[in-house]
């Protein structure tokens, strides 16, 4: 969410006559974007900001603006700690100035990727223990299906293939709207519009996914099979701590259901390590829960206490470091082994990739179900959907050579 809001903020003042600049030594307007979802990234966006600090003094004529998730509701609290910052602004807005020159534009990315984002929701209203999202970017608050409709038409327009759906909890769209539509009848409507070729859509909640949902997913061509679906823990009393409103029971019976449904479906989902009072085996019951589910993508992490969270007003962060780090450890070595089984299958297959770039002199894109690809070829794929077969896998990426492309 924090990569679609640059793009639009950057969009927005290229449409004002700015260019980018490859550092900000060359910047006269410098925009950070602040994810402070563990306290390791709100450290960083700290130290960019002393860094800036001194840039600012070498350059008085800079304007340096603060949003994202640092950006709360004190923002006078801000002011006295950044005063060397000209604008603040919550994430998802823009300065008053902004906000002001928006009625007469679209604030879009002048040349979106091959693959682009849009939000439709913003906001939660889960107040997960562990997590500060709902004191940052507020209560849920979702986009008319108009208006996100006609955003997808014009990125196609531009030159999109693909379009990522964007909330900190998807599953809830449209509740807080008055028709009450939801996300399955928003990607249905999606689905029919000409020139796109996929459809994504995240961050999923366990507890909120619906059997139409899934059935949506299984029966739309263009959304794709890749649903992310963060499980935190395996072991039911940590799931209460983190008020999750899940059981890990509940969670098998899902994942279950979803690959019943969805032919060729992969799966990713995110583990915390270390949450408070986390017993070995509680730990254990986690890793028990992966090894049977298999994942395509686990994202872990370790837990780190969000001042101003349920669980740091609650809980003593009483397992050591270290300790932390052993689990975590263990989850990567285990998701390895699983995830290389996985790609393996795939060795002498062909798949699909839409064209995303290229990195290292090779062209990169993704399959429907996520897998990174690459290939070499002397001409241009940018945007285009190309048959791939694979000739190499690892864990992380398979690469391959061009079978056939089409010619979208």
């Amino acid at each position: 969410m924090n990569k679609a809001e640059s793009e639009r903020i950057g969009s927005y003042l290229e449409q004002l006559g700015y260019q980018a600049t490859a550092t900000a030594e060359e910047a006269d307007f410098i925009v950070l974007n602040s994810c402070v979802v563990r306290q390791s990234a709100e450290n960083r966006v700290i130290n960019k900001l002393n860094s800036l600090k001194f840039l600012k003094r070498l350059k008085p004529g800079i304007t340096l603006a603060l949003t994202g998730c640092l950006v709360n509701s004190e923002i006078d609290q801000l002011r006295k700690s950044f005063p060397y910052v000209d604008y603040f602004f919550k994430p998802g807005d823009y300065p008053l100035w902004m906000e002001k020159q928006n009625k007469l534009r679209k604030i879009l990315p002048q040349h979106p990727s091959p693959s682009t984002f849009v939000t439709i929701i913003q906001g939660c209203d889960n107040f997960c223990s562990f997590c500060i999202v709902p004191y940052r970017r507020g209560r849920e608050r979702s986009r008319r299906p108009v208006e996100i409709i006609g955003e997808v038409k014009e990125l196609v327009g531009r030159g999109a293939k693909e379009v990522t759906l964007l909330g900190q909890n998807v599953d809830s769209y449209g509740y807080d709207l008055q028709d009450k539509p939801d996300l399955a009848e928003l990607l249905s409507q999606i689905n029919t519009i000409d020139g796109l070729a996929r459809i994504r859509f995240l961050t999923n909640h366990p507890k909120d996914m619906s059997h139409k949902l899934i059935e949506a997913i299984a029966y739309l061509d263009k959304v794709c099979e890749l649903i992310c679906l963060p499980v935190q823990s395996g072991d039911n009393n940590i799931l209460k701590a983190m008020r999750r409103g899940y059981t890990s029971e509940h969670y098998r019976q899902l994942v279950e259901q979803i690959r019943n449904k969805v032919a060729g479906v992969a799966l990713s989902t995110d583990v915390i390590v270390g949450f408070p009072s986390e017993s070995p085996g509680q730990f254990q019951q986690t890793v028990n829960l992966l090894s049977e589910l298999r994942f395509d993508t686990v994202h872990i992490a370790t837990y780190s206490p969000r001042p101003g969270t349920i669980a740091s007003r609650q809980f003593e962060d009483d397992v050591p470091m270290a300790e932390k780090k052993e689990r975590l450890h263990k989850i990567e070595q285990l998701q390895e082994s699983i995830a290389t089984e996985i790609n393996a299958q795939l060795l002498g297959k062909t798949v699909e990739v839409l064209v995303e770039g290229k990195k290292g002199g090779k062209w990169q894109g993704r399959t429907r179900s996520g897998k990174l690809v690459f290939f070499n070829d002397n001409r241009d794929y940018l945007g285009r959907l190309v048959k791939i077969r694979v000739e190499k896998t690892s864990p992380w990426s398979l690469q391959g050579k061009v079978e056939l492309s089409t010619t979208n």
